[in-house]
């Protein structure tokens, strides 16, 4: 199947992100992995990876992501891609970029990814402080440069926050000037460093300021006939402002637009996504390193992914799921599936309340006053929902 339909399968088998080192040789504030610039313990073997990559292949994982850290400091990384190539799995490369010189290029897109994706968090000084390392920024795009020539597909990655959200409009122009063909912007994950710099998080108004300039940026690139690929990530909410968008705009496209969001699903986190740590540790997503659901030394993958016996698990694939609080009440819990959990969690100390990254207004969503949902959102108080 097309990559861009895989999240619409009626039998979805997860994207894997296999962060295959922990180690990394920058220090990000919002690193969900929290990694540092050292050797870290009893990591997978490449042998025990070879294994994980047969039952992965062998079980239907469409894609695995190769992630860190920075996978590109593991020694035997290109060992286990062409395992996996030769599996008939699609491969993508997650990275900073700031290892990929002219050979370590070669090697890349010798290896067969389907895609690097590299992480920026803004131009220059701002990009060098977030990442922690002066230089971080020019090394990175010399990365990326040299992939781009040699004919890899190259996206950026971008982390919204209050210490560089001033940075999303260089972002785009970089897209631009450099002929990047995709572009993924994250909203802040409260997981790992994440989570020591919710404070940093942007307001619900400032986030749907920045959602709705992507918006724009990525309609300017379409009139212009420049083909770039624009994603959010981690905040369903957008597919929500996204549809409104839509239904003003071009309203013929809007059933269209709903259909695809209900195939879809919103937060695929326990469904079509899973994370596999260092350490053989398996994951609803990779930003829940807190909570394993098993660990591919005792199990293979495919029987831990299929043993709905874990209440976590159980309980992300439930229809609807059983999020409290205002989503009980949200018209759109179906398209949305109630966010990113790793969220929730670290804000209000439950697995099953309300992501507080929503921007939606109670109106927009269908809560009235005085209403069983509007005593229901009150019991789960989330930062001031309004309208930039």
């Amino acid at each position: 199947m097309p990559p861009h339909l895989l999240h619409f399968s009626a039998d979805k088998k997860p994207v894997v992100v296999w962060n295959v080192t922990q180690r990394c040789n920058l220090h990000c504030i919002h690193c969900y992995s929290s990694s540092q610039d050292r050797e870290y313990p009893n990591e997978l073997t490449t042998d025990e990876g070879r294994t994980l990559l047969d039952d992965l292949a062998a079980f239907g994982v469409p894609t695995v992501l190769f992630s860190g850290g920075e996978p590109l400091m593991r020694d035997d990384l290109f060992d286990l891609v062409a395992h996996a190539r030769d599996l008939g799995l699609r491969c993508v490369l997650s990275t900073n970029g700031t290892r990929i010189d002219r050979e370590t290029a070669k090697r890349v897109v010798a290896a067969g990814f389907s895609y690097v994706g590299i992480s920026f968090d803004g131009i220059g000084g701002v990009h060098d402080k977030v990442r922690g390392k002066p230089g971080a920024y020019d090394a990175s795009l010399a990365g990326l440069r040299l992939l781009r020539d040699l004919g890899m597909r190259v996206g950026l990655r971008f982390t919204m926050h209050k210490r560089n959200i001033d940075q999303l409009p260089a972002i785009f122009d970089l897209l631009e000037q450099e002929d990047i063909d995709r572009c993924c912007i994250y909203h802040l994950a409260y997981s790992g460093r994440g989570e020591r710099i919710q404070s940093a998080d942007l307001t619900p108004a400032e986030t749907r300021t920045a959602v709705e300039y992507v918006f724009e940026r990525a309609e300017d690139f379409h009139r212009r006939g420049l083909d770039k690929e624009i994603l959010t990530v981690d905040n369903t909410a957008d597919s929500i402002l996204l549809l409104g968008r839509v239904r003003q705009s071009q309203p013929s496209r809007a059933r269209e637009v709903w259909q695809m969001l209900t195939w879809n699903g919103g937060n695929q986190s326990g469904i079509a996504v899973s994370s596999i740590d260092p350490v053989g540790g398996v994951h609803v997503d990779q930003f829940s390193w807190n909570y394993n659901i098993g660990n591919v030394r005792q199990r293979p993958f495919s029987e831990i992914w299929t043993n709905n016996t874990d209440p976590r698990l159980a309980d992300l694939r439930r229809d609807p799921r059983p999020i409290k609080g205002r989503c009980t009440g949200c018209r759109f819990l179906g398209l949305c599936n109630g966010n990113l959990r790793a969220r929730a969690e670290s804000y209000f100390g439950d697995f099953l309340a309300p992501d507080p990254a929503c921007y939606l207004t109670d109106e927009e969503i269908g809560i009235e006053p005085g209403t069983p949902a509007a005593r229901a959102a009150a019991e789960f108080p989330v930062p001031v929902q309004s309208v930039a």
